[in-house]
């Protein structure tokens, strides 16, 4: 599956959660989703759980003490 085709079906489940159950349903679903788009990226091996808690400049061996 494309991923455009993956962009479409988010958007239209975001659109149904919004048009159905209004603004809250509308943020629930976007959020729940980004967190299974988190958890999916982790399981690949495509993200690492540091990346989100680093600064911008800090690589992995530049830690300022």
């Amino acid at each position: 599956m494309s991923r455009a085709s993956i962009g479409l079906l988010a958007g239209m489940a975001l659109g149904f959660a919004a048009y159905f159950g209004g603004f809250g349903a509308f943020l629930l679903v976007a959020a729940l989703g980004a967190l299974g788009f988190l958890v999916g990226r982790y399981a690949d091996g495509d993200l690492d759980l540091g990346d989100l808690f680093r600064g911008r400049g800090e690589s992995r061996g530049d830690r300022h003490r």
